[in-house]
């Protein structure tokens, strides 16, 4: 017996299932015949699956992860490549009210079994390669569905095409959203329904713009919650088309993606942008980019030399912007035809922020100080992570690491993160600011700063990638600092220039600041330095 209408024990919230939202509802406008995913695969070939035929994949998924006991409100890991196993099972396992999570495939049997226990997950959607590293006698787990194994594929095929969508409100937790773990260990945003409707009809509708005419393709792969919106969440909203691929994102592969499949948003990191500027300056044959309207930048802040660099070879507007798992997406971003190089843009329309010190009061404008940062998509906590919800989450704001200043125009600097933030000579030093300024100078492709201590005093130390032409020299690495020097202050000019092929990342693209301290420190130690 349900409670009456106007009864003060009304169940609150409406009902919101993301699966009928951003799936099932392309077949009630009429796309059901929509080309909705393109699976390119290096070796299988190019697949194309239609709204009706990845409904109907995700019935089965849904009808399958049912049928081994799972349901309303349990937890479930997606461990796979992209493809359209991984949509399906998205969108499966969230129709029968499962919240879902999802991870790189390629994490190690350790960091598994982290967040198998962390996450207590009562389900896996996997492969039997990453089967056979999942931890065993793990009595919360009931269940793993490894899509590649031949009876699993049999029960599924095997399952009804039709399923019913679970009663879920808006305020039910559906997709949890792990942090990169840069700074400890990786932590658990727990998003409701709602927050995903909330930013894509506030940033892909109004900042991207987006319609059913747009093709997305994107370097981060589908567990990173930037690719989860952009190249998924987004298209699927507005009825367009996401292009999935496997396999390593090279500037090669980028530029042949979006010939092949006339995309319209690439979906960028800084890194890739570089290789690609590069690529095509070095290119006989420039690819057929017409189709692209915009490129989407986040993960790390984009250089300025780099917007220009960009602009004046492939010349699509990029669209900087910044996000985080608590927010779910991007939350500031630049605009079209309002893009000033090297900020990160203005506020998206929905959301708030502060710029605020230490004690959490605002700081004047062009001052730098922390960003808070409130709106309808913020995670309701951390799971497991009771004294750290209580540091970052603060009634309507949440309060990052990062450091900005905004500008009497209301554009917003990215100045880098707080816990990266060194003192040389007694002064502040961003990481950053250093690195930006590097890649200012037109032998550098890629730069990435930390600290070395020499006799109790910390000093600043860059990696530097060359681009192309260019060729290490000690006559270089004194140049380059020097230009830091004059263009910042001597205080801020690396001591040391280490000439490096790649710079450590993690799964997400974004610099490794640990493993570079660790480089930075022996490299020091290799000099003759003690600390």
């Amino acid at each position: 017996m349900s409670a009456h209408p106007h009864s003060r024990y009304r169940v609150p919230g409406r009902p919101l299932n993301l699966t009928d939202r951003f799936l099932l509802e392309n077949l009630r406008a009429g796309r059901g015949g929509k080309v909705a995913l393109i699976v390119d695969h290096p070796e299988r070939g190019v697949a194309h699956y239609t709204y009706q035929e990845v409904a109907e994949l995700a019935a089965q998924y849904g009808h399958e992860l049912r049928a081994r006991g799972l349901g309303l409100e349990d937890r479930v890991f997606i461990v796979l490549e992209d493809g359209v196993e991984w949509v399906a099972a998205f969108f499966g396992a969230m129709q029968i009210g499962c919240t879902v999570m999802f991870l790189n495939p390629k994490v190690s049997a350790e960091e598994l079994a982290f967040y198998m226990d962390d996450s207590r997950c009562r389900g896996v959607v996997t492969t039997r390669e990453v089967t056979a590293q999942l931890p065993l006698h793990r009595p919360h787990l009931r269940t793993v569905l490894a899509v590649d194994d031949e009876a699993a594929q049999a029960a599924l095929s095997a399952r009804p095409t039709v399923l019913d969508v679970a009663h879920t409100l808006e305020e039910d937790f559906a997709i949890w959203l792990y942090s990169s773990g840069s700074t400890g260990a990786p932590k658990a945003a727990v998003h409701r329904s709602y927050d995903f409707v909330y930013n894509t009809e506030r940033y892909a509708q109004h900042v991207l713009q987006m319609t059913e005419a747009d093709v997305t393709v994107s370097v981060p792969k589908l567990f990173f919650g930037y690719a989860t919106g952009s190249n998924l969440l987004f298209p699927f909203f507005f009825g367009g088309t996401a292009v999935l691929f496997p396999d390593r994102p090279t500037p090669g592969r980028m530029y042949e993606l979006v010939e092949r499949h006339r995309a319209t948003i690439l979906v960028n990191v800084p890194t890739l942008i570089a290789q690609m500027a590069e690529r095509w300056e070095g290119s006989d044959r420039r690819p057929d980019i017409e189709s692209l309207r915009l490129l989407t930048s986040a993960g790390e802040a984009l250089p300025e030399e780099l917007y220009n660099r960009w602009m004046a070879g492939p010349g699509v507007e990029i669209l900087d912007g910044i996000g985080s798992a608590e927010m779910f997406h991007v939350f500031i971003s630049g605009t079209l035809g309002q893009v000033r190089p090297g900020s990160l843009g203005t506020l998206v329309d929905g959301y708030e922020v502060r710029i605020a010190d230490g004690d959490g009061n605002e700081v004047p404008e062009g001052e730098v100080g922390t960003l808070w940062v409130g709106g309808g998509s913020a995670a309701a906590f951390y799971w497991n992570r009771h004294e750290k919800s209580r540091d970052t989450l603060r009634g309507r704001w949440v309060v990052t690491s990062d450091l900005f200043r905004r500008d009497a125009d209301g554009y917003y600097w990215y100045q880098g993160r707080s816990d990266d933030v060194l003192k040389v000579a007694g002064r502040w030093v961003t990481p950053n600011e250093i690195e930006a300024c590097l890649c200012q100078h037109p032998a550098v492709a890629e730069a990435g700063a930390a600290a070395y201590v020499d006799a109790g005093l910390t000093k600043p130390m860059a990696f530097v990638i060359l681009r192309g032409d260019a060729e290490p020299s000690e006559a270089l690495a004194k140049e380059l600092s020097t230009h830091v020097a004059d263009t910042l202050a001597p205080y801020k000019a690396p001591r040391f220039v280490e000439f490096v092929d790649t710079l450590p990342r993690g799964d997400r693209d974004k610099l490794d600041r640990k493993s570079l301290a660790a480089r930075a420190k022996d490299a020091a130690s290799q000099r003759g330095v003690k600390e």
